[in-house]
C-alpha cells in the first residue's frame, strides 16, 4: 500500500546523480546546485490522491496524482512531462515521458529508509533517504 511511503524523507546519500542530470540534459550550473542540494521528500495520502512534495533551498516541487492515472508534471529541471505512478509490490514506480524520452523513478521503502532509483537509458542514479521525525 502507498501508506508505507507516507512521511518525511531526508536525503542522506546520492550516487551518480550528476551523471543522471547530465543524461536529462540539465546544464552545468544547475547540476552543481542540484548535486549539493539535500532535498526533503514529503509524501502524504488523502483518499486515493497521493501528494509528493520535494522541498529544498534551491527549488521545491509538488505533484498530486492517483495511482495508474496519467498526469502532466513540470519537473524541478523544468521539463514538461507526462507521468504515471503505479504501485508494484512494495515499489512506487514513477515513469516520466517527454520528447520521445523516458525516465523512471522507483521508490522503495524498507523500515526507516527510502531508496530512490533513477534510470534514464543506461544511466542509473541511487539516492538514499531516511525517515524524518
Amino acid at each position: 500500500m502507498a501508506e508505507a511511503f507516507v512521511g518525511t524523507w531526508n536525503l542522506k546519500e546520492s550516487k551518480n546523480f550528476d551523471e543522471y542530470m547530465k543524461a536529462l540534459g540539465v546544464g552545468f550550473a544547475t547540476r552543481q546546485v542540484g548535486s549539493m542540494t539535500k532535498p526533503t521528500t514529503i509524501i502524504s495520502v488523502d483518499g486515493d490522491v497521493i501528494t509528493l512534495k520535494t522541498v529544498s533551498t534551491f527549488k521545491s516541487t509538488e505533484i498530486k496524482f492517483k495511482l495508474g492515472e496519467e498526469f502532466e508534471e513540470c519537473t524541478a529541471d523544468d521539463r514538461k512531462v507526462k507521468s504515471v505512478v503505479t504501485l508494484d509490490g512494495n515499489k512506487l514506480v514513477h515513469v516520466q515521458k517527454w520528447d520521445g524520452k523516458e525516465t523512471s523513478l522507483v521508490r522503495e521503502v524498507s523500515e526507516n529508509s527510502l531508496t530512490l532509483t533513477l534510470t534514464l537509458g543506461d544511466v542509473v542514479s541511487t539516492r538514499f533517504y531516511v525517515k524524518g521525525e
